[in-house]
């Protein structure tokens, strides 16, 4: 485990695997934190297959500071992303990452396209249905709590737990947050979720997807998944018209099953590891 400050925020990272090997940086979803069963998993097979592997902390995840100094949480998390592979020296590298983390990666790829050398993305967020539960899963229970009891009150919500069992100073940082201004964050990184008629990913307009020029793999979302839509997935690959599209090693209803299973949402990702090497190895 190592930490590292990027642009003030305390940010907790892992590398595994030879220095000089050509890097790939995993990103899951959610608030999840690098060690998220799945993904180490996942890691390891990059490793054995020749590759240096960043495991990291987005902003507001696992170790690493709590931030809400951004426009939105994704850009945030972002910009964030490709300053770290930046400040390790890792060169052009691989990004590979699902659910919220491909919408991190997508950002990340457009912003500073000249330090990421491939993109593979799966479980892309999207839909009405999946966009307007995450503005209210992650933005609206702090921002009524901040209402309702300051910030003591986001404090002690049950989201943030996690955060501030394996970094006590996010709590500090979440009570030095005015709350007026804390509320105002909520409904500006809420609105950011609202579902675009033009575009299929928050924070990516038609001029985003054009700076996304690098190798793109873009894995087909399952046809009952909500969450991510299969519209979504067929409507990024129409952005992309030049990225590999394939269906994932699993069945349609992975994300359901796993989310009604408690068996672990990204247990079946270590699969995706021969598509990945065979993709950057080209």
């Amino acid at each position: 485990m190592a930490r590292i400050e990027i642009s003030g925020i305390g940010i907790e990272y892992e590398l595994l695997g030879e220095p000089g090997a050509p890097a790939v940086a995993l990103t899951p979803g959610g608030r999840f934190p690098k060690d998220i069963p799945g993904l180490p998993e996942l890691a390891q097979k990059l490793v054995a297959g020749g590759k240096r592997v960043l495991l990291w902390d987005r902003p507001n995840c696992g170790a690493s500071d709590i931030c809400f100094d951004a426009d939105n949480e994704s850009e945030l998390q972002g910009r964030t992303l490709t300053k770290l592979i930046r400040a390790l020296d890792l060169g052009p590298t691989a990004i590979a990452a699902g659910s919220g983390g491909s919408r991190v990666s997508l950002i990340a790829a457009s912003r500073d396209p000249e330090i990421i050398s491939h993109l593979i993305i799966w479980w892309i967020s999207g839909g009405t249905v999946g966009l307007i539960t995450l503005g209210a899963y992650y933005c609206c229970g702090s921002a009524l709590a901040a209402s309702q009891g300051g910030m003591e009150a986001v404090a002690a919500l049950p989201d943030w737990a996690e955060q501030i069992k394996r970094n006590p100073k996010n709590r500090d940082i979440i009570l030095a947050q005015d709350p007026e201004e804390f509320i105002r964050t909520m409904e500006r990184w809420t609105a950011f979720y609202v579902p675009s008629p033009i575009s299929p990913v928050p924070g990516m307009s038609a001029e985003d997807f054009a700076q996304v020029r690098m190798p793109t793999l873009v894995f087909r979302s399952g046809k009952s998944d909500l969450s991510h839509t299969r519209r979504t997935s067929d409507w990024v690959r129409a952005m992309l018209p030049h990225c590999d599209y394939l269906d994932p090693p699993w069945a349609d209803d992975e994300w359901n099953y796993r989310s009604k299973s408690g068996s672990g949402l990204f247990v079946s990702w270590p699969k995706l590891a021969p598509s990945i090497l065979e993709f950057t190895g080209r």
